[in-house]
C-alpha cells in the first residue's frame, strides 16, 4: 500500500540545522495525494519555525522530484465516491506555497528527476534550485486541460520574464536541466550521483551563516519580486476549480492514466 500524508515523508535532520524532507512515494514517482499534499505544507512550516533549523532541502525518493498531483489516486476516489473537493485541494496548494516562501530559512529543492504539476511550483517556490543532468520540469498543465496552480503563473514569469514564461506553460514544455540553468532557474545542473552531495554542500554553506541576516535577505527578495503573489494564487483557485470538474480534464487525465497523449479539441 501507497504511504500517504506524514507516513509519506521522510524527515532527517543533520547536526547543524539542515533538515531534509524527502518525499517517499517512488512507486508512485512521488506523486502526492490529497493527504500528502496538505501534510507537506504543515510540516515544511513546522519545521521552518523551529529555532535549531537553519535550511530545509526538499528531495525525491528514487527517480523524480515529484510529478505533481496523484492522478491514480484521484480517479480511485473519484469512483468510489470519496473525491476531495477541488477548492479544498487548491488551498493545500497554495498553503504549500505560502509553507516554502514564508519559512524564515533558505529552501533548497534537489530536483532529482521529473518535476510536474505542483511538484514544479515547489520547486520554483525553493530558494534556491539543484537538478540532476536527467531531471526536467515539465509544465504539464494545459495539456491536460488545467492551468497553472501552486504560484508558478507568477513564479515562472519573476524568474524568466512574460515571453519565456509564456512559451512554457502554454504548451506545456518539458524543460532539460539544461535549458533551466541557461534561464536561470538553476544553480547547478550535476550528474544523478552527485546531486544530494551538491545540494547539501550549499545547504550546510548557508546553515553556517548568520540565520537572521538570510532570513530578512530571503524576506526582501520575496516581497520584492513576488508582488502579485497573493493574487495569482487567487486567481488559480478561482480557475483551476472550474477546470478541475470540466471535460477537457476528465479526458486529460483519461490519456494520462492510458499513457497516451491528450488530444482536446
Amino acid at each position: 500500500m501507497t504511504a500517504s500524508g506524514r507516513d509519506a515523508l521522510r524527515i532527517d535532520r543533520d547536526d547543524i540545522g539542515v533538515v531534509t524532507i524527502t518525499i517517499n512515494r517512488p512507486e508512485r514517482m512521488n506523486a502526492v495525494d490529497y493527504e500528502t499534499l496538505a501534510a507537506l505544507g504543515e510540516v515544511i512550516a513546522e519545521v521552518g519555525a523551529q529555532d535549531d533549523t537553519r535550511v530545509i532541502v526538499l528531495a525525491g525518493e528514487g527517480g523524480a522530484f515529484t510529478t505533481g498531483a496523484d492522478l491514480q489516486a484521484a480517479s480511485e476516489s473519484g469512483s468510489s465516491g470519496d473525491a476531495i473537493a477541488p477548492d479544498v485541494t487548491m488551498d493545500a496548494a497554495n498553503n504549500l506555497v505560502h509553507a516554502v516562501l514564508r519559512a524564515p530559512v533558505p529552501v533548497i529543492a534537489a530536483v532529482n528527476g521529473p518535476a510536474a504539476g505542483v511538484g514544479v511550483s515547489l520547486a520554483l517556490a525553493a530558494d534556491l534550485m539543484f537538478m540532476s543532468e536527467d531531471a526536467y520540469l515539465l509544465f504539464a498543465f494545459t495539456n491536460i486541460g488545467l492551468m497553472p496552480d501552486g504560484g508558478a503563473s507568477v513564479l515562472l514569469p519573476a524568474s524568466v520574464g512574460r515571453s519565456v514564461a509564456s512559451r512554457m506553460l502554454l504548451r506545456g514544455d518539458a524543460v532539460s536541466a539544461g535549458e533551466a540553468r541557461d534561464v536561470g532557474l538553476v544553480v547547478d545542473v550535476l550528474p544523478a550521483a552527485e546531486l544530494h552531495e551538491a545540494a547539501q554542500k550549499s545547504a550546510r554553506r548557508l546553515a553556517r551563516g548568520p540565520r537572521r541576516a538570510l532570513e530578512l535577505t530571503k524576506r526582501a527578495v520575496t516581497l520584492a519580486a513576488l508582488t502579485e503573489l497573493d493574487e495569482a494564487l487567487r486567481r488559480e483557485h478561482e480557475g483551476q476549480c472550474e477546470l478541475l470538474v470540466s471535460e477537457d480534464f476528465a479526458e486529460g487525465v483519461k490519456s494520462v492514466l492510458e499513457k497516451r497523449r491528450p488530444n482536446f479539441t
